[in-house]
């Protein structure tokens, strides 16, 4: 008897732990959503209805396929076929809408003044949005993804690297790497050579990067294998993002994650090289050429920084560092070989500044005009960012509306900048003389462009990205004419960031004098 009533005890004990648990698992993934579908609804912010578990993932999913299946024609209307999901429920349900990614619920917001609020005048009410466990094994746990006074410590030690005076330091190095880039372009038989500039930028920010992080004692070697590394990680975290799953399942041993673990190991194990070389040099924290490398700043005794942290801060720069302004300068190339009189313009501006010369100095820069338009007119069409996330830290109240504590709030920075009503019926269009007074006057609101984002979290390395663009596009332009290649196919397409989903092969012809236009 003793034993029967043992056993019914344990029986109804399971009962009790499976009925908690199940009810658990309806509050969050059922009772929970509909209940902040009831909240936005009564205030007027609807959105498509959610589903147990997937959210509108399926839906949002299957509307990006479809819209990437097929090459779009060579325009600048790219919001469709990037955001694709965005660009449809926008449409239906207004600027300010809901979307379920799984159970987890994102607002979206487009207004300018709410996200002035959001990014800049009430930033202390949000904060950065923790990213997918496999993006944050990419990126690295530094100033990307940091929140609150760790943040701002390291960001306040970082930032002599990116200041002005620093980078122009830098410049001799970068013609350097360059002008080896173009040499190798120069040298096809033929007279011309299509050349798939993605792969080639990529590879030349590699090594401007790995220089700012370390200096100028890194072996390239290491530096290419942590690139490559990064490249497989992203690709995993970019199938990641297309399934939803629970927080237990990063803990999981798949496939997936086990060849993620892998690799993160070995970028960790390759840093923490390349940081032990940097620790026995003795030159501080100053290169050869009097430039402070973030590796150097941060192993200053008033640093007060980990190692474990200085790896997860390299991981970051690394990332971010390559495929932004690689990307810049992409599409910036695609920009100027589709419209050939604002590359002649481009090229007569630096050959008036530059000459002939085949060495651009700190002081050249600075006059490129023309080029700074048309850098800002590509980095509006073409962000290297589409969107941003902030979560509230509070229940707060924006304009008019109660958004909850712990809601994600989604800024969708490429449908900012594709907007007609902020910048005008030729919003799609590449038009650089919208920059000619500057970046404050270019749009109708002081918010309407914001590639590099805003407030206090504005990337800290924009300035080396704009510079470096600035640099090579000169040389570039001195010596070659350039356009499209006949396989060119135009698809933007977004995996993490904004990218040419076929490459982007151009042609590039050497010019015969230097000093004239072709």
């Amino acid at each position: 008897m003793e034993v029967f009533l043992q056993y019914w005890l344990k029986l109804v004990m399971i009962c009790l732990m499976v009925s908690v648990l199940v009810l658990k698992i309806a509050v969050l993934l059922w009772w929970r959503p509909k209940k902040i579908e009831q909240h936005f609804s009564r205030q007027g912010i609807k959105g498509p209805p959610y589903h147990f578990y997937t959210g509108n993932v399926k839906e949002a999913m299957a509307m990006m396929l479809k819209a990437c299946s097929q090459p779009m024609p060579l325009c600048h209307n790219i919001l469709p076929r990037v955001l694709a999901f965005y660009h449809h429920w926008n449409k239906i349900y207004g600027g300010m809408f809901l979307v379920w990614f799984g159970p987890t619920v994102q607002v979206t917001v487009s207004d300018p003044d709410m996200i002035r609020e959001i990014l800049s005048s009430k930033s202390e009410l949000y904060e950065k949005k923790e990213g997918h466990h496999l993006i944050k094994r990419l990126e690295g746990d530094g100033l990307l993804s940091l929140n609150g006074e760790k943040w701002g410590h390291h960001r306040k030690t970082i930032t002599p690297i990116f200041h002005m005076e620093n980078l122009k330091l830098l410049v001799p190095m970068v013609v350097q790497s360059v002008s080896e880039m173009v040499e190798k372009w120069g040298r096809s038989r033929s007279g011309e050579i299509e050349i798939e500039v993605c792969e080639w930028f990529q590879r030349l920010t590699e090594d401007v990067i790995m220089r700012t992080v370390f200096g100028s004692w890194y072996e390239d070697d290491d530096g290419k294998a942590i690139f490559r590394l990064q490249a497989q990680q992203m690709v995993l975290a970019a199938q990641a993002l297309r399934i939803v799953s629970l927080p237990a399942y990063r803990y999981l041993p798949t496939k997936r994650n086990i060849s993620c673990w892998k690799m993160g190991w070995e970028i960790k194990r390759s840093l923490m090289k390349l940081i032990e070389c940097r620790k026995i040099d003795t030159k501080g924290v100053m290169q050869e050429n009097g430039a402070k490398d973030l590796v150097g700043l941060m192993m200053q005794p008033s640093s007060n920084i980990t190692v474990d942290d200085m790896v997860e801060e390299c991981k970051t720069f690394l990332f971010a560092g390559k495929h932004t302004t690689s990307n810049l300068l992409t599409w910036t190339t695609v920009l100027l070989a589709m419209h050939p009189q604002w590359q002649v313009q481009a090229r007569e501006e630096v050959i008036r500044v530059c000459g002939s010369r085949a060495v651009l100095t700190k002081d050249d820069v600075v006059k490129l005009k023309t080029l700074t338009m048309i850098l800002n007119e590509s980095l509006r069409l073409y962000p290297p960012t589409i969107a941003t996330i902030r979560h509230a830290k509070v229940d707060v109240k924006l304009r008019d509306y109660i958004v909850p504590r712990g809601t994600e709030l989604m800024i969708p920075i490429l449908a900012l900048h594709h907007d007609q009503a902020i910048w005008g019926s030729n919003a799609n269009e590449f038009y650089p003389p919208r920059f000619s007074e500057g970046v404050a006057r270019a749009a109708k609101h002081p918010i309407g462009f914001i590639p590099f984002g805003l407030g206090v979290r504005t990337c800290i390395g924009q300035n080396l990205a704009i510079l470096q663009a600035k640099l090579t596009l000169s040389i570039i332009l001195q010596r070659f004419s350039f356009k499209l290649a006949p396989t060119y196919q135009h698809a933007p397409t977004i995996s993490m960031l904004l990218y040419p989903q076929h490459g982007a092969p151009v042609i590039f012809k050497p010019l015969s004098h230097r000093d004239e236009p072709p």
